[in-house]
């Protein structure tokens, strides 16, 4: 396919721009930054007008495209004053949604957020593992930002049933090289207890990314799904963890060994992920 992907100097957009050309998909680089090269485009996502004509055509980069990889964001709360993250956060994903609607572009892939399942968890989960049928339980502006986003595709779904929108649920990100500061935290199951543990390695979320695309054909609508490696970032089995920090939230089934407490099922049985990755193989 001839894909664009938003954000494609960020941690996560670097490796999805990687892992897409790998698989033989023409990658134009959408971003606000990055290094001048064959196939990438400065765009200011904030913008409709750029976005609109971004997508429909660079000279010497695309004439058209199949799909877009949305990743683009302030990534997490904190780094800017929290209404111009959402607004902006909000802007781009409007942006480039309805830039792909006006050009017949049916595949989307966009980056949701862990943060939606009520992250940092200082109210326990509802159950464990988490999955998609929990509700969304935003508790910062980023965190509302995403939900919105989501809301936004689903309702544009609704309206125009040429689309095929997925959301990745992406847990916290990870580069092979932030594996060495994993050892500091296993003395202690409360350093991490804010996410359950998880983590996604860069490389299987762009694995996810690609499934997305392939799995979910125009006319399927809004779907969304949590994307975390295997297992933890903990070396203690997760029944120990939540022992440890969760004792009275109920199990929806029996938790073996260092399993992942962010469900990955639906991702597993509906787009064919499979993550590859542990942060232990890099140790």
């Amino acid at each position: 396919m001839r894909i664009a992907v938003t954000g494609a100097s960020g941690k996560l957009g670097v490796a999805v721009v990687d892992h897409l050309r790998e698989r033989g998909h023409a990658v134009t680089a959408f971003d606000a930054v990055g290094a001048r090269g064959d196939d990438f485009v400065h765009v200011d996502l904030t913008d409709t007008g750029q976005v609109m004509d971004a997508l429909a055509g660079v000279e010497e980069r695309h004439s058209g495209l199949d799909a877009i990889v949305h990743l683009a964001a302030t990534p997490a709360p904190g780094i800017r004053p929290d209404t111009v993250l959402l607004q902006d956060n909000l802007a781009m994903t409007i942006a480039v949604f309805q830039a792909a609607r006006r050009l017949n572009i049916a595949r989307i892939v966009h980056a949701s957020s862990e943060t939606l399942l009520g992250l940092p968890l200082d109210e326990a989960p509802p159950s464990v593992p988490i999955d998609e049928q929990q509700p969304t339980r935003p508790n910062f502006q980023y965190a509302i930002g995403k939900h919105l986003e989501e809301e936004l595709g689903r309702k544009l779904c609704r309206i125009d049933e040429r689309l095929a929108i997925t959301g990745l649920r992406f847990s916290n990100v990870m580069a092979p090289e932030d594996y060495a500061e994993f050892d500091s935290w296993q003395h202690d199951p409360a350093v991490r207890r804010w996410n359950l543990w998880g983590y996604i390695d860069r490389r299987d979320g762009a694995q996810a990314v690609e499934r997305a695309l392939a799995a979910r054909e125009p006319g399927s609508g809004y779907a969304t799904y949590i994307i975390a490696a295997a297992d933890t970032v903990m070396r203690r089995d997760s029944a120990e963890l939540l022992e440890a920090e969760f004792p009275e939230v109920p199990r929806s089934r029996p938790i073996e060994g260092r399993e992942t407490l962010l469900s990955i099922d639906a991702a597993r049985r509906e787009l064919g992920y499979e993550p590859v990755h542990s942060w232990l193989d890099e140790r």
